[in-house]
């Protein structure tokens, strides 16, 4: 049976829907319902959490999906968007195909193109696929002198460069908020990309306090570089990374890593996850160099009759003119504009 979980009222099924992620072995921390409260309050999208259970009563599968709509790209379903995980979680074969029947259903009801299933793992259920990105890992030691003497000599010296150009590296919270974003948009500019409102990252840190950290890079009160870091589990990820271009020849990046690397070696995460990319990019390449390896992630979709597999990506030609025109625009301006577009950009 499927049961479509609603918000507080449900309170006990919001529960046990955590409960059986955070037991689930591929149970991802984006599957858990707060972040549904996230994405709702930051960028008012619809959402629609599936869970399947037994004739106990028993929870076996969940599926969370955000429904997002726009004149600009047409109406469809992620699970999960903004994110690298989602999709769904379940226990065999058979509760995957209730689950995504019901979704299916629910989608045609609703008059959506297609469903993204950001899958960690193969599933064969017969939907067509994507294989373009990969996760890219590092395995951590329990401690950072051994972390670092895997390094090569090259990145090492990299990394210390920082400190000779008197850079410092600060951890926090709310604090540093402000100074993140600001980094973050000036590089989402000059890759032409929409930013996210500062909203959305403040959203994040208030929802999971513990589990939410930024970092932040100075040069004196000039903040150079930033990342945004979310820990599940034993691993620490680092979904938001960005860096002043301006400032590149004191590698402040290379300090960035170096230092929420070193975090997570002393704070007990025994994997770091870099975020996805292309094979073979420069970003593969960058994170390649600390050691991380490729884990190849797998995005499913269920297509309305007639549709074609979506193409809502930097890559897709019909977007370059708009990249190109987005990249000459003033930070302020794009910080304005930005997060009324990229809400909609899953």
């Amino acid at each position: 049976m499927i049961l479509r979980v609603e918000h507080s009222d449900r309170a006990e099924e919001a529960y046990l829907w955590d409960r059986y992620v955070l037991d689930h072995p591929q149970g991802t921390g984006y599957h858990l319902t707060a972040w549904r409260g996230v994405i709702e309050k930051v960028f008012g999208h619809s959402t629609i959490y599936l869970m399947a259970v037994d004739d106990k009563k028993q929870v076996r599968g969940v599926l969370p999906l955000v429904v997002l709509s726009s004149k600009l790209f047409g109406r469809f379903m992620v699970s999960v968007p903004f994110f690298n995980y989602g999709g769904i979680l379940a226990d065999s074969r058979p509760f995957e195909e209730e689950l995504l029947f019901a979704a299916a259903a629910i989608a045609t009801e609703q008059l959506v193109s297609h469903i993204e299933l950001r899958q960690q793992r193969p599933m064969t259920l017969g939907l067509p696929s994507k294989v373009h990105k990969v996760s890219m890992r590092l395995q951590l030691p329990q401690d950072t002198e051994a972390l670092w003497k895997t390094f090569p000599s090259k990145l090492r010296s990299q990394i210390r460069r920082g400190e000779k150009e008197g850079l410092t590296a600060k951890l926090g919270g709310l604090d540093l908020l402000d100074d993140f974003y600001g980094v973050f948009a000036r590089n989402m500019r000059d890759l032409g990309t929409p930013v996210y409102d500062k909203g959305f990252f403040r959203a994040i840190l208030q929802a999971f306090p513990k589990e939410s950290k930024i970092c932040v890079v100075y040069h004196g009160e000039t903040p150079l570089a930033a990342g945004f870091l979310y820990g599940h589990r034993q691993t620490l990820e680092i979904p938001w990374a960005s860096s002043d271009r301006r400032w590149a020849r004191f590698a402040p990046n290379m300090m960035l890593y170096g230092t929420v690397l070193k975090f997570a070696c002393e704070n007990g995460y025994r994997e770091f996850d870099f975020g996805r990319s292309s094979a073979d990019s420069k970003t593969y390449q960058f994170k390649a160099q600390w050691g991380a390896k490729p884990v190849q992630l797998h995005w499913y979709y269920w297509l309305q009759e007639g549709s074609d597999l979506p193409e809502i990506n930097p890559q897709n030609p019909k977007y370059h003119l708009a990249i190109e025109m987005w990249k000459r625009l003033p930070v302020s301006l794009t910080t304005l504009i930005g997060p009324r577009i990229s809400k909609y950009l899953p």
